[in-house]
C-alpha cells in the first residue's frame, strides 16, 4: 500500500502563518491606501448586507443559497451575494454620486490559484461620469498598490506588467483579429443579435475546437480564454474594450457602434482583475437580458435564480453612471508576488470534497 500524500499544514500553523504573513501585511497596506485614494475624491464608502433576494443573473455564475426562518416559521429563500452591485445601484437611486464598497462576495464552484469561494471585490461608481473616466482610475490604483507594496512591477507565473505605464486599450473586436485571425464583428448583426454558425465556421478556419453543442458564447469565450487572454497584460497592462452586447448583460450599447457595449475589463500578466460598466438603465431591457439569462442558465445548469424586482424598479430611478468590480484580492497578489489567493486572505476557506 503506497504512503497518502500528507494533507498540508492548516493555515493557522505558526510556520505556515509566517510564510504568508508578509502578504497579508502588504494587503493592508494597500487597502488602506485604497480607501485613501477614494476618500481624497469625494467617494462614500458604503456596507451592503451580503444576503439578497438574487444573487445575480448571469448563466455562469453560481450562488451560495440559504433561507431566512420568520417568528411565525415561514421559509424564504436567499442567498449570498456574488456582488454588491445590485445593492450599490440601489444607493444610486437613492441619491449618492460617487461610492465605493469593500465587499465580501460569494462564488460557488470556483476554487483554484485565482479563485476563492469568498473574496473581496472593491466596486466603485461614479454617477453622470463617463465609463472611461474608470479607466484612468484603473491606471492609478495599479501604480498605487505596487508603490505601496514596495515594488516596480506587478507579477505572476513568470509574467511581468509594469504599473506605471499607461495601460494598453485593445477593443474585443481587435483582440480577436490580432490574437486568432478572426472577424468576431461579421456574426453579430446591428441588433447585437449573433450568429452561432458563422463564429463556429471562422474558429474551425483558426485550427480551434468546435462541438455541436457550443453556443455563440461558448464560442466566444472558448477565444478569450484560449486565444486572447494569455497575451493580455504583458509588458503593461491592457485594458479590452467594447465586449459584444450579447456578452455584457448590465453595460449599455456604445454609440459607436450598437453591436458592441461600454463594458471593458483589465488585465495584468495575463490575470483578469477588473470588469466595468457604462451601466445599462433600461429596465426593460434590463429585464429581457435577466431572463434569457436565467433561460440559458436553467438550459445548462437546471436551476435558476429569480430577478430581483426591487432592483429594476430602482433601476427606473437611477442616474447615467459609470461602475466597475475589482478583485481585490488578485490585485494585492499580483503586488505582493504571492502565488496563490488564499495567501492574500486573513483566514481562507477551508478545502472540500471535488
Amino acid at each position: 500500500m503506497e504512503n497518502a500524500t500528507p494533507a498540508p499544514s492548516p493555515w493557522w500553523t505558526p510556520h505556515v502563518h509566517a510564510d504568508r504573513r508578509p502578504f497579508l501585511l502588504g494587503r493592508n497596506k494597500i487597502q488602506a491606501a485604497f480607501r485613501g485614494f477614494f476618500a481624497g475624491r469625494d467617494f462614500m464608502e458604503v456596507d451592503t448586507a451580503t444576503l439578497q433576494i438574487s444573487p445575480g443573473n448571469e448563466a455562469h455564475l453560481h450562488a451560495f443559497a440559504t433561507e431566512a426562518v420568520g417568528l411565525g416559521g415561514s421559509r424564504t429563500p436567499l442567498y449570498l451575494h456574488t456582488s454588491p452591485e445590485f445593492a450599490c445601484k440601489k444607493l444610486l437611486a437613492a441619491g449618492e454620486t460617487r461610492i465605493s464598497c469593500f465587499a465580501h462576495v460569494y462564488r460557488n464552484r470556483e476554487r483554484g490559484p485565482l479563485h476563492h469561494p469568498e473574496f473581496t471585490m472593491l466596486e466603485w461608481y461614479r454617477a453622470g461620469e463617463d465609463y472611461e473616466i474608470l479607466m484612468q482610475d484603473c491606471a492609478t490604483l495599479l501604480a498605487l498598490a505596487a508603490e505601496t507594496a514596495g515594488t516596480r512591477s506587478l507579477t505572476y507565473r513568470g509574467k511581468k506588467t509594469d504599473p506605471f505605464q499607461e495601460p494598453e486599450r485593445l477593443s474585443v473586436a481587435e483582440a480577436f483579429q490580432r490574437f486568432a485571425g478572426i472577424d468576431l464583428l461579421a456574426s453579430i448583426d446591428r441588433n447585437g443579435a449573433t450568429d452561432r454558425d458563422h463564429l463556429a465556421a471562422s474558429l474551425r478556419q483558426a485550427g480551434m475546437r468546435v462541438a455541436d453543442d457550443d453556443t455563440w458564447s461558448d464560442l466566444f469565450s472558448r477565444v478569450i480564454v484560449e486565444r486572447v487572454e494569455p497575451h493580455l497584460g504583458l509588458g503593461r497592462a491592457t485594458i479590452l474594450d467594447e465586449y459584444p452586447v450579447a456578452e455584457a448583460a448590465l453595460a449599455r450599447p456604445t454609440a459607436r457602434d450598437p453591436r458592441v457595449a461600454e463594458r471593458f475589463e483589465l488585465y495584468a500578466c495575463g490575470v483578469e482583475l477588473a470588469n466595468a460598466f457604462g451601466e445599462l438603465t433600461d429596465a426593460a431591457e434590463q429585464r429581457r437580458r435577466f431572463e434569457a439569462e436565467m433561460t440559458e442558465k436553467m438550459r445548462v445548469y437546471g436551476e435558476s435564480y429569480p430577478v430581483d424586482e426591487d432592483f429594476l424598479a430602482a433601476l427606473a430611478h437611477m442616474p447615467e453612471a459609470s461602475g466597475i468590480a475589482l478583485g481585490f484580492d488578485r490585485l494585492v497578489m499580483l503586488a505582493t508576488g504571492a502565488s496563490r489567493i488564499d495567501q492574500v486572505i486573513w483566514a481562507p476557506v477551508p478545502e472540500t470534497g471535488h
